[in-house]
């Protein structure tokens, strides 16, 4: 018996223009694009695609701050079949071009403040053929609206794709020092979509409205692909900075009703004056996701914002579908049954959730061990990796590399990491990538990073380092990382020891360095401004 083929995920916005056809769909400053606007957009930019030689499985990189390409791009790339592969744009040069060329991209979209990132994928990739510019167009490359324009009125065709067709490569750093792309597919994004709208937001229709206030790129676009399936709008800030007021006189103007974000942003939200100088009573859902959130300042956001709080846990191999905490599952009173004190939720709808020992065998509750899931939010492997798609997915389970608990109700708390990752402002850095750019500075012999607690980005990093030299700064460590590593990942803290504590194996023991960091108190005058 042959199997039906899947729905092509691009009919999210097919279906939507159809409903809606003049209901706002985009909203960037006055301008505001409709349902029946982007839907034909995308058509033009799906035949403009095809005329330049994309095909299925071809994969189209994508390089941009929010904007209404941007927005349009992976629904284009869906439509036709082939994968869209957004990129950071907090990303230096050199980590773009091993993205342009590790995903074998033949067509790079990227904002025309990016010129140096497009010629570094040029050198490094063998694959990429087209590069399609939106803004001002330089010399050899082609201009977004023009090609729009070109290919108006087109009514392309949609690619037909299988449950297991990939669509969207999610970059995901790991503890090898290389990015690997974590492979999505028609079927398990339907299946994801489904999931974030059913426990996420639910009850969102057209009359709602979200606001992105992080990158489209990542977790952010994930967001607004729920409000294309209900035909709510999408509000861009003008600012790809965080600007607290002009958030919230947006989210007064447009009556928005959810957003995605991560613990940092909702501490800077809530905390800055404006929060009570705007009527935010629209808003239903605030998502927060990528890290915990402090105690402290998730009970100011619920003074402030009220009962709209909703975290999840998850990893982009299964695009945030691990555990959700809703609304009725927060409180401000912390003796309230319903504070849950801690965790990060219950087991996402359709989704199954155990802790695991290193036998891979099933804990009893209370008892710490690696969180796995597994269902159909579970991504495809990762690129071109097979070793790393095999120890990902070993027994059957997705392994997320994260400790922790689960109590008698099934509710989860993570408890540590099994790699020395940390997340800062709702970003995951990889201490080890960091560590191999700081010893290509010639006066480092040795270089240990790791995450330390913060009360405004949650985490931030601390470089321990072994210099050749004793004239060696902090000033000049972090010249060196300039223009090398996106500044996310820069240390926050950088000292300079005379050795490192090693283990008896002869490698860095960076649970010494910890202790010792504790014992010496050197954090807060290692602080950089």
């Amino acid at each position: 018996m042959s199997a039906a083929q899947a729905a092509n995920l691009s009919v999210l916005l097919s279906q939507t223009a159809a409903l809606f056809p003049d209901r706002p769909g985009l909203i960037l400053e006055d301008r505001t694009w409709t349902w029946r606007e982007i839907d034909a957009r995308v058509d033009a930019l799906v035949d403009a695609l095809r005329a330049l030689g994309m095909q299925p499985g071809d994969k189209l990189l994508v390089q941009s701050r929010n904007n209404i390409a941007l927005f349009e791009s992976c629904w284009a790339a869906f439509r036709l079949g082939a994968v869209w592969v957004p990129v950071n744009a907090r990303l230096t040069p050199p980590e773009v071009a091993y993205l342009g060329s590790a995903s074998r991209a033949t067509v790079m979209l990227a904002e025309d403040c990016f010129g140096a990132h497009v010629e570094a994928v040029r050198a490094a990739s063998a694959h990429l053929r087209h590069v399609v510019t939106i803004g001002e167009t330089p010399r050899g490359t082609q201009g977004y609206e023009a090609l729009l324009a070109a290919h108006a009125g087109a009514a392309s065709a949609t690619a037909p794709v299988d449950a297991d067709t990939p669509l969207w490569y999610f970059y995901t750093s790991g503890t090898t020092g290389k990015p690997k792309a974590a492979v999505l597919t028609h079927g398990q994004l339907a299946f994801v979509v489904t999931n974030h709208l059913a426990d996420l937001i639910p009850g969102t229709t057209e009359r709602d409205c979200s606001i992105a206030v992080a990158p489209l790129s990542h977790g952010a676009g994930i967001h607004a692909l729920l409000n294309v399936a209900r035909g709510a709008a999408t509000v861009l800030p003008a600012s790809d900075r965080l600007d607290p007021p002009a958030i919230w006189a947006l989210v007064e103007r447009h009556r928005v009703s959810n957003l995605f974000t991560v613990p940092t942003i909702v501490k800077m939200l809530v905390e800055d004056p404006s929060v009570d100088a705007f009527d935010h009573g629209s808003l239903r859902y605030l998502v927060y996701a990528g890290a915990p959130m402090y105690r402290a300042d998730q009970k100011r956001a619920l003074h402030k914002l009220g009962p709209v709080l909703v975290q999840y846990f998850g990893l982009g191999e299964v695009t945030g579908c691990i555990t959700v905490l809703p609304p009725s599952m927060h409180s401000a009173d912390d003796a309230h049954p319903d504070a849950n004190l801690g965790s990060c939720g219950r087991p996402r709808t359709g989704m199954e959730v155990a802790i695991l020992d290193a036998q891979m065998q099933r804990l009893p509750a209370g008892a710490v061990g690696e969180i796995c899931c597994r269902g159909p939010a579970v991504f495809a492997g990762y690129f071109d990796n097979p070793e790393a798609t095999a120890k990902a997915l070993r027994g059957g389970w997705f392994h997320t590399g994260d400790l922790g608990r689960m109590d008698e109700r099934g509710l989860l708390y993570i408890t540590g990491r099994e790699s020395d990752m940390y997340i800062s402002g709702g970003s995951n850095v990889y201490p080890r990538e960091v560590e191999e750019i700081l010893l290509t500075h010639p006066a480092v012999r040795e270089a240990a990073v790791l995450g330390w607690p913060d009360a405004k980005w949650g985490e931030v990093g601390v470089a321990v380092m072994v210099c050749e030299r004793d004239d060696v700064d902090a000033e000049e460590i972090l010249r060196h990382l300039d223009g090398r590593c996106a500044k996310y990942r820069w240390p926050r803290h950088v000292l300079f020891w005379p050795a490192l504590p090693k283990s008896g194996y002869g490698k860095v023991a960076k649970n010494d360095i910890r202790r010792l960091l504790i014992e010496r108190g050197e954090i807060a005058e290692a602080a950089i401004a």
